[in-house]
């Protein structure tokens, strides 16, 4: 093998290592099989099937952090642990209280979410550890209890050594994912500077919106992961770096989210010139560039900008120089699409030197201060959790439907007398899930995984009698599961079935418990089904209203801190950065509640299309906006009396109006309030030279609020007329979607 060779299989397995599913994989397979030898070399393997569940349960609760937050919340975790499983131990031989303290650990972890994402693992792994505890139940009951818990502090102990002694990986890997992200939505948005005839815009619109969700939710993952890491203290160099990174990658987002006009200008006044083609090139090189950022990081290499992208800029300035030179007769609408070119070739050049500073030191050092989500206090956790405390909030509905489940579960149990009842429990704990959509999907996944996972089980009891290569296929079976919990579910649930199966084998008969896994699987799924459905259902019709409004407000505030930028000076502090991404949140959120609604039934469906325009609407202002906060190096003073500053207190003023409307409670009809005569034809008369570009923006703004204000009606009032004054897209009907 050459040494090119032995190069190239070091780096592929440098980067395998530099994953988090592989290294997750690798602790788990260091906590299973340490159990499963421990268990061979004592002799006592049916002590092993609960130290394995409390392995499994310790691994659910894991969350993304530094070594001294994984160790807090491992002890939390543990002291979490030990009350459950012995609650749930001292109530077996009670059913009645045994279904009680079910059913309030249901209602009571589930609100715990409320606090954060830690929270929300921990108290989902605590409810799946009481039942663990059922299943694993003994004679002696201290026993089952100890196993459980030293099986969970087993795994916390390599969680947090592996944490401390391996604290980069998991940051670099979310910091290469989110480039890899937004070299993906770069790539999707070039597609739509393409004019031709008979594209399919309206497709090409749907997958960037998706996209943009998924650059948002790395976005947000990536800040997570950096400030669960930053101490007291200075921060190490890899943290500065990796911050610089997060905070270019932030500024990408922005310009690249940005539109500075509507796709038929420029495709009307520009169709016969190459310069539009040259703007998707430039773009998808851009996204190229942004994918190889993303290796670099996983590598740890040097990044140097490629030669391609500098010329592709240079050939852009050359075209639009040329049609300069070329215009015979400019009219009105070519003089502003080309106006609108130069502001994209502007931000486009920025983009590409924001790309080249991703992995440099910054200089001068940038505010990286990050916003604590949190609960800083216990009157704030306590405010989060009150904030819940109402019919209307999804999750104590949620929290409420999970209790009424286990409830009944347990009641099917104990009617039918069934032994291994608890994985009814089980599966409804796993397949219930906040949302319609994403219940009945988890559920087809937990039934096909089960299915799967019996035939693989059975298959190797028969073909490998051998206890001792059955404790090997069981290690890797929770290796695979660990590998794939978040990814493919199906293969998960077929990996910890069979899993499961070859547990039980080692101190029982484990061909006995197929036919019951099956059925006990079918009927919890069938219970979680009917109990999303019926039981306080979460139909997003009931939430729209509400992230419309967080929408449109969001959107004030980032307009008010791009408008102060202007007046002060460029500077990406954390007011600027949060309202930014506050924004962004606010768009994804009412996207993936559209989404989800497309799964619901027909009845909850019924302000589907009122929302989807409403979300193209708002996503369309976000971009304009996100073009004005891209140009914001330029320090400019808004006369109190001038059109730009009018048109802003208009804009404000309306986003402000809606917002409230629909934040009441009950949702109020927007009142719909007129601009000023002539404000966007004034907008767009040449002005200062500073004053261009933001004036131009603020009227293509201005321009959209009408119809965003009668889509606002049609969320609390719908009405046919309403729906009649905008188009299939959300825009009026003489326009279309911005490039």
């Amino acid at each position: 093998m050459s040494a090119g060779e032995v190069r190239g299989w070091w780096q592929f397995g440098y980067q395998l290592w530099q994953r988090e599913a592989v290294s997750g994989s690798l602790r788990a397979l260091l906590a299973l099989a340490c159990v499963m030898g421990g268990g061979w070399w004592t002799g006592q393997m049916s002590a092993v099937l609960p130290a394995l569940l409390g392995v499994i349960a310790s691994a659910l609760a894991e969350t993304d952090d530094s070594w001294r937050g994984r160790l807090r919340v491992q002890v939390i975790t543990l002291v979490c642990f030990a009350v459950m499983a012995l609650a749930v131990q001292a109530s077996l031989g009670h059913p009645l209280l045994l279904g009680v303290l079910l059913a309030v650990a249901a209602i009571v972890l589930t609100l715990l979410g409320a606090l954060g994402e830690r929270y929300r693992t921990m108290a989902f792994a605590t409810l799946v550890l009481a039942i663990y505890a059922s299943l694993s139940s003994q004679p002696h009951a201290i026993q089952a209890v100890s196993l459980l818990w030293l099986g969970a502090a087993w795994y916390g102990l390599i969680s947090v050594l592996w944490a401390a002694a391996l604290p980069t990986p998991p940051v670099r890997q979310h910091l290469a994912n989110l480039y890899e992200s937004l070299g993906e939505y770069l790539r999707l948005k070039s597609g739509l500077l393409e004019p031709v005839r008979g594209a399919d815009l309206e497709g090409r619109r749907v997958a960037l919106a998706l996209q943009n969700g998924r650059v948002v939710e790395a976005l947000n993952r990536c800040k997570e992961a950096l400030f669960s890491r930053t101490g007291l203290g200075p921060p190490p160099a890899w943290l500065l770096e990796a911050m610089q990174a997060y905070l270019v990658a932030q500024d990408v987002h922005e310009r690249t989210s940005s539109s500075h006009e509507h796709y038929e200008v420029l495709a009307q006044h520009f169709f016969h010139s190459d310069v539009l083609y040259r703007c998707q090139r430039l773009l998808a090189l851009l996204g190229r560039d942004c994918r190889s950022v993303a290796r670099r990081i996983r590598r740890q290499s040097p990044w140097k900008r490629h030669g391609t992208t500098a010329h592709a800029i240079e050939d852009l300035q050359a075209a639009l120089r040329h049609i300069e030179l070329h215009v015979d007769t400019p009219d009105e609408g070519r003089t502003r699409g080309l106006a609108a070119l130069h502001g994209l070739a502007a931000n486009l050049g920025a983009l590409d030197r924001a790309l080249s500073s991703a992995l440099q030191p910054p200089d001068p050092p940038a505010d990286t201060s990050l916003l604590d989500r949190d609960p800083r206090s216990l009157a704030e956790a306590w405010q989060r959790l009150k904030a819940q405390m109402n019919w209307r909030a999804p999750l104590l509905r949620h929290a409420l439907r999970l209790a009424v489940a286990l409830t009944v579960g347990y009641g099917v149990m104990l009617s039918t007398g069934d032994s291994h009842g608890f994985w009814i429990l089980l599966t409804i704990v796993f397949v219930c899930q906040p949302q319609y959509g994403a219940t009945l999907t988890r559920l087809a996944q937990r039934v096909g995984g089960t299915v799967l996972g019996l035939v693989v089980g059975w298959a190797l009891l028969r073909l490998f009698p051998d206890l001792l290569l059955q404790a090997g296929f069981t290690v890797a079976a929770g290796v695979l599961f660990f590998a794939t919990r978040h990814t493919r579910y199906t293969l998960a649930t077929a990996a910890i079935t069979s899993l499961v199966l070859l547990s039980f084998n080692q101190a029982g008969d484990g061909f006995g418990l197929i036919l019951p896994r099956l059925l006990d699987t079918v009927a919890g799924s069938v219970i979680a089904g009917l109990a999303v459905w019926l039981v306080l259902p979460s139909w997003q019709v009931h939430q729209l209203h509400r992230l419309a409004a967080q929408a449109a407000g969001s959107q004030a505030n980032y307009l008010r801190e791009i408008i102060a930028q202007y007046q002060t000076g460029k500077r990406d502090h954390l007011p600027y950065r949060l309202a930014r991404r506050n924004a962004h949140n606010a768009d994804a959120a009412l996207s993936r509640a559209l989404a989800a609604m497309q799964l619901e039934p027909e009845h909850a469906r019924r302000l589907a299309p009122q929302g989807m325009r409403f979300l193209v609407l708002s996503h369309t202002l976000l971009n304009y906006l996100s073009a004005l906060g891209a140009h914001r190096n330029q320090r400019l003073t808004l006369p109190e009396e001038g059109a730009a500053a009018r048109g802003v207190n208009a804009l404000l003023s309306t986003l402000d109006a809606v917002a409230a409307a629909l934040e009441a409670q009950p949702p109020r009809v927007v009142e719909e309030t007129a601009l000023a005569p002539g404000l966007v034809e004034t907008l767009t008369q040449p002005g200062p030279e500073g004053l261009r570009l933001v004036q131009a923006q603020l009227a293509l703004c201005l321009r959209l609020l009408p119809a965003l204000q009668a889509q606002a009606v049609a969320l609390v009032a719908p009405q046919e007329a309403v729906l009649g004054e905008v188009g299939a897209t959300g825009l009026p009907k003489t326009r279309k979607e911005p490039a």
